[in-house]
C-alpha cells in the first residue's frame, strides 16, 4: 500500500518553515510522498495580497529541486474558482488506485476553523488528516494541541470520536481517523517575510537561498 499525504496552502512565499515541516510529516509518518499543492483563489484571504499562482508554484517546485518524493501539483491552478479543498479531495481520491492511501495534512489552526469550510462534513468521510501543531517548550504544549482537536472534534464534528494514545489518533466507527502530530517550533511566517521585504530587510535564513534569489530577480513583494 501507498501512502501519500496532501498539503495545500497558500505559499506565500514558501519558506523554510513549510520545508521543514512537510519534511518532519513525511518522517514521522513513513509516508511515500507529499503531494503539495498551491491554492490558486484561497476562499479565507484576500487575493490582492498573494502573488501569482505561477510565480508559487516556480518557488515550491525551487524548494524542492530533484526531490521526486515531494510533487508539486498545479490542480488548484487549472480549476476555475476559489480553491476548495472538498473539491480536491475528491480529485484524488477518485484517481489513486484503490490501494493507495490518502491523508490530509493541515495546521491546527485552519482545522479549528474547518467547519466553516464547504461541504467539510464529506472530508472526514473521505480521507484522515493529519493535524500538526508546534511546541514552543511548554510540557503541557503537546497535551494541549492535542486536547484541543479533540475538543473540537467532539463538540463540532462528532461525539463518536475518541483518543487512541498508542496511536496518537482519535477513532470514529463511522468517520476517518484524525491523527495529531507535533512539530518543531520555527518562528516563520509568509506574513513576516512580506514585510521584510517591504522594508528592505533581508530574507536570508527565513527562505531558501534559491527562492531569495527568485524573489529578488521577479522583484516580488515589493
Amino acid at each position: 500500500m501507498k501512502h501519500i499525504g496532501l498539503f495545500g496552502g497558500t505559499f506565500n512565499p514558501i519558506h523554510l518553515g513549510h520545508v521543514r515541516v512537510i519534511r518532519e510529516v513525511k518522517s514521522g509518518f513513513d509516508l511515500d510522498e507529499i503531494l503539495i499543492i498551491p491554492t490558486a483563489l484561497p476562499p479565507h484571504k484576500k487575493s490582492e495580497k498573494v502573488v501569482d499562482a505561477k510565480d508559487r508554484l516556480k518557488m515550491i517546485r525551487l524548494a524542492f529541486l530533484n526531490e521526486p518524493d515531494y510533487v508539486i501539483s498545479d490542480v488548484e491552478l487549472k480549476r476555475s474558482g476559489p480553491s476548495y479543498t472538498i473539491d480536491t479531495v475528491r480529485y484524488f481520491t477518485s484517481r489513486m488506485p484503490e490501494s493507495t492511501r490518502l491523508y490530509l495534512i493541515m495546521g491546527l489552526d485552519a482545522f479549528l476553523e474547518i467547519d466553516t469550510w464547504k461541504s467539510y462534513k464529506e472530508l472526514f468521510l473521505l480521507i484522515p488528516f493529519i493535524v500538526i501543531f508546534r511546541i514552543l517548550g511548554a510540557k503541557d504544549d503537546r497535551t494541549s494541541g492535542s486536547e484541543s482537536v479533540g475538543h473540537y472534534l467532539r463538540s463540532r464534528i462528532s461525539k463518536g470520536y475518541t483518543f487512541s494514545p498508542s496511536q496518537s489518533t482519535y477513532i470514529h466507527d463511522n468517520k476517518r481517523p484524525v491523527f495529531v502530530f507535533d512539530v518543531s517550533p520555527v518562528d516563520i511566517s509568509s506574513t513576516l517575510i512580506r514585510e521584510h521585504i517591504k522594508r528592505g530587510i533581508s530574507i536570508k535564513h527565513l527562505v531558501p537561498e534559491i527562492i531569495e534569489d527568485f524573489i529578488k530577480t521577479k522583484g516580488l513583494y515589493l
